[in-house]
């Protein structure tokens, strides 16, 4: 071989084990990603289920979930201590995106909320025709000793929802003896309203979870209704968020936005359904609903 092609050959071959060393280098730093999230995508485990595909694409990455209703996940984000948020609360959302705490907005997934209680249904939610109806139901029951509603009183996505319903029906059951506040997460308030026989609103997927695993013998699914109580999860970055751990989130952001494929398999081999349904194919329609319950 020509001296001059084989020097050239050599600095060829050596500039590019220098790049893959520095390339390698910088993929194995380990990174640590805070995520504050609404408690139903954690508890039903497909948050756990997605960071675990993640990290077979980038080892480095750790995920650090914070599950807490998306009213908290939000003040969290707004404090500094998340780098990115999972959440389902679109009035909320919407306040902290105006003050510009969060961005990024990407419309992920979506399911049901229900509305449960105890099978001999003393409040005939059952016969109810829409959501508001099977609230004042709930309310008359509950003012003639019938019936208990646990909320979670938590400014979570479900909290809010359950008071626009509340507020829909022209009822304010705050204070009333057989109104409950939980103050904790889904998992929680429908073991609680289980053991009390009572009735409480719910996400779909963490009920079908629990009441799978045999945790809510005391409680029914009552009524559903897939337009008025659909329920939007979104993700958005945290503006105030910089460097490798600003790097690493946006990766699981558009990771998860585009692989909802994983999110419309999870669940159906144990429940028989998936928990949640991707928002791909769907995105008009999602961001529609979502715009109009923003405005509250």
């Amino acid at each position: 071989m020509d001296r001059k092609l084989l020097i050239a050959a050599i600095i060829l071959v050596a500039a590019a084990a220098v790049a893959l060393y520095i390339a390698m280098g910088s993929s194995s730093e380990p990174v640590r990603v805070r995520v504050t999230t609404t408690t139903s995508l954690y508890a039903t485990g497909l948050l756990d289920y997605l960071a675990d595909k993640f990290k077979e694409k980038y080892p480095n990455v750790e995920i650090d979930f914070i599950a807490v209703g998306s009213g908290e996940a939000l003040r969290r984000a707004e404090r500094g201590d998340a780098c990115m948020v999972f959440v389902h609360a679109p009035s909320l959302e919407k306040q902290y995106m105006e003050k510009g705490v969060i961005t990024g907005h990407k419309i992920f997934a979506y399911n049901y909320f229900i509305i449960v209680g105890p099978p001999d249904d003393p409040a005939n939610v059952k016969m109810a025709e829409n959501a508001v109806d099977a609230f004042r139901r709930i309310y008359e029951a509950g003012e003639a000793g019938k019936a208990k509603f646990v909320s979670r009183g938590d400014n979570s996505g479900t909290h809010v929802k359950e008071m626009s319903i509340w507020k829909l029906a022209g009822l304010d059951p705050r204070g009333r003896s057989w109104y409950l506040e939980s103050g904790q997460g889904m998992s929680q308030t429908l073991v609680m309203a289980s053991e009390l026989g009572a009735y409480t609103l719910s996400d779909i997927g963490t009920y079908l979870k629990l009441k799978k695993d045999g945790k809510l013998p005391g409680i029914e699914l009552l009524y559903s209704n897939s337009t008025e109580l659909i329920n939007i999860y979104s993700i958005y970055l945290v503006t105030s968020c910089t460097g490798k751990e600003r790097e690493y989130a946006e990766k699981f952001a558009e990771f998860v936005y585009n692989n909802q494929n994983l999110i419309g398999r999870y669940g159906v081999d144990k429940y028989g359904q998936p928990l949640f349904y991707p928002a791909e194919g769907h995105e008009k329609e999602l961001q529609a609903a979502w715009e109009m319950l923003a405005k509250g």
